[in-house]
């Protein structure tokens, strides 16, 4: 089957940031004024200072955006207005029999960037020492209000809500049945796509167990361990509580401090990377750059923290007795925690697959992206014919 042609409402779009918000982030970082610390306190208060000076350093005298800018154009970009506003998303159309289409959703602090590793692969699997049969039309959208998609200036745009704007967007593109990955928020919105769009999506891939099971249906032993396990990380969820709260205070700081910026992002990469507490065992100062530069050049880190606001006020429970029927795959990267076995996604989602990887983290497209081609293909191949019912 040939790949659909694009709606007519799909614009080419150019990454191309002006000389002069070049200019001003360097500006910026020269005159950064640096806190003090409490002293050999590594990471234990947040960013380390010594890390920081060091990346700021990197990213106002060596990092060069241009070269990063090129790399990123090796992809074909489009703008799309959905739901009144302007959404970016890579189309990488496959190269196989019959592809299957295939939206991937992004998380926070994370952008379109961090499945680059993997777009090629899952379009192109012949070239890429893979089965062509298991080719994808890969789109990756950038969630509303992060990177180059426009922010909605009104509330209540929630994971679910995206769900709906991807299904649309889909469709304008000629695909009428999909599969759906993702990972953080993504996993939320591929849920939600499982659930509202059913009829058109015959399977959803996660590395996230996003969806509770509805009340009331009891819960084992195991996952009263896990439970445990995620009570004993409480340090790592203050930001959810500032971001999910008063999201346009934080924002003031961040969008004007790009040190700042860099520090809340950083943090979070080394936090949930399986990388001992060495962020550059996983990623290159370059790659952490790039990422940090989409939300710094799109003024977009007020508005990506936004969408916690707007989920912990769309609030979403499956009925009793109820779950979320189209078939789910999951692939769970131990390096960002598992708190509940397979037993609870059961009760929530219709699990056909189940992987538990023992390395790598939360942003498993950038930390092990062969593993991660690997379990997306394998998950999807026997419902392939799937989409054609």
């Amino acid at each position: 089957m040939s790949p659909p042609q694009q709606s007519q409402q799909a614009e080419p779009f150019e990454i191309r940031v002006p000389d002069g918000d070049i200019e001003d982030l360097r500006s910026r970082l020269a005159r950064t004024l640096w806190p003090a610390e409490v002293g050999d306190s590594g990471w234990e208060y947040g960013t380390n200072l010594g890390y920081l000076r060091e990346l700021c350093q990197y990213w106002e005298t060596q990092f060069d955006w241009r070269a990063q800018e090129a790399l990123l154009a090796r992809f074909p970009h489009y703008r799309m207005r959905l739901g009144g506003l302007g959404i970016h998303f890579v189309h990488a159309q496959g190269k196989g029999p019959d592809p299957l289409p295939l939206v991937l959703s992004h998380g926070w602090p994370s952008s379109f960037f961090e499945f680059c590793k993997v777009i090629d692969a899952l379009a192109d699997p012949s070239s890429h020492g893979g089965d062509p049969a298991d080719a994808f039309h890969v789109v990756v959208p950038s969630l509303p209000g992060y990177g180059f998609s426009e922010a909605s200036s009104e509330p209540g745009l929630s994971p679910r809500k995206i769900a709906a704007l991807w299904a649309e967007l889909m469709e304008n593109l000629g695909y009428a049945r999909f599969g759906a990955h993702g990972g953080d928020w993504g996993s939320y919105v591929t849920s939600f796509l499982g659930h509202d769009f059913a009829a058109r999506v015959p399977g959803i891939h996660m590395t996230m167990v996003a969806v509770s099971p509805p009340r009331g249906t009891g819960s084992s032993e195991g996952e009263q361990r896990g439970r445990g396990r995620r009570s004993r990380t409480t340090d790592e969820f203050g930001y959810q509580a500032i971001q999910s709260t008063k999201p346009q205070t934080l924002a003031y700081g961040l969008t004007d401090s790009p040190a700042g910026l860099a520090g809340w992002i950083v943090e979070k990469w080394r936090a949930w990377a399986d990388c001992d507490g060495d962020v550059e065992r996983r990623f290159t100062k370059d790659e952490l750059l790039t990422n940090i530069s989409l939300y710094w050049f799109t003024r977009s880190i007020g508005s990506s923290v936004r969408l916690y606001y707007e989920s912990r006020r769309d609030v979403f429970e499956l009925p009793e007795g109820k779950r979320i029927e189209a078939p789910a795959g999951f692939a769970l990267f131990s390096g960002q925690g598992r708190y509940y076995p397979r037993s609870r996604a059961e009760r929530a989602f219709n699990v056909v697959r189940w992987s538990e990887i023992p390395r790598g983290g939360h942003f498993p497209a950038m930390e092990e992206p062969d593993v991660l081609v690997d379990e997306i293909r394998a998950f999807f191949r026997p419902l392939r014919a799937r989409r054609r019912e």
